[in-house]
């Protein structure tokens, strides 16, 4: 993975500079002391992921990474642990707190090379239905969390965020659109019945009027989507 450093005290880049180096999986192609050099290389290079240090003078690392429009993978690292729900609620991989020892440096790399890999296989067309993943990642709060597709029930929409009920004793929380996570699933175990939710037909228990059954969980049918699903569970 490509990575680059920004941080304005030359110590913190030393230290993630030797980290980098002990990592094999990571190469560093460049060490800013901010943003608007770290923005220089962004414009001619492919970088993959971002640690970057948050109070720094005249442009912070979340006023950083604000204000790109294709974002790489980013970990803040920061000796202040108040920024930890902005950190999360800007999608980070994970939120380092100085000083960082090597075991939770290593540990957020891992966890960004496992999610570049997913991202990667997301962003790569499935041109039929017999390449449908068995599982995916999901990231909740701070951890990638591998769901098997065959334990989703159903999927339920809250505004920015989508909740998905598996065989857990608690729905996993993310933060996703449910248009964007409905390309995921791939269309043979699964479909849109309301603008609110999808529903894995293999968990449907029944189907009554307007509402499916799944559990003891009654889902409504959209008129928008009624059609589509009657013709599915008809084939």
């Amino acid at each position: 993975m490509k990575c680059i450093i920004i941080d304005d005290e030359p110590l913190a880049l030393e230290l993630l500079e030797d980290f980098i180096s002990k990592v094999p999986f990571l190469e560093l192609v460049g060490s800013c002391s901010n943003g608007f050099e770290a923005a220089t290389i962004l414009q001619t290079q492919k970088v993959d992921l971002i640690f970057t240090d948050i109070e720094m003078p005249d442009f912070s690392g979340i006023d950083f990474i604000k204000s790109l429009d294709n974002k790489p993978l980013f970990i803040f690292t920061t000796a202040y642990s108040h920024y930890a729900v902005e950190g999360f609620n800007l999608n980070a991989i994970d939120y380092l707190v100085k000083p960082i020892p090597f075991h939770r440096f290593l540990k957020a790399a891992t966890r960004a090379q496992s999610l570049l890999k997913v991202k990667t296989e997301e962003e790569t067309p499935i041109t039929n239905l017999e390449t449908t993943p068995e599982f995916i990642f999901v990231k909740s709060e701070y951890e990638n969390l591998k769901i098997n597709l065959a334990d989703i029930k159903y999927i339920e929409s809250l505004k920015d965020y989508i909740k998905i009920h598996t065989h857990r004793e608690k729905p996993i929380l993310t933060l996703s659109s449910l248009k964007s996570f409905e390309e995921k699933l791939g269309k043979l175990n699964f479909i849109r019945v309301h603008k609110s939710y999808i529903v894995s037909l293999k968990h449907i228990y029944s189907v009554q009027r307007n509402r499916i059954i799944i559990d003891n969980n009654w889902i409504p049918i959209g008129l928008n989507y009624r059609d589509d699903f009657i013709k599915k569970i008809d084939n």
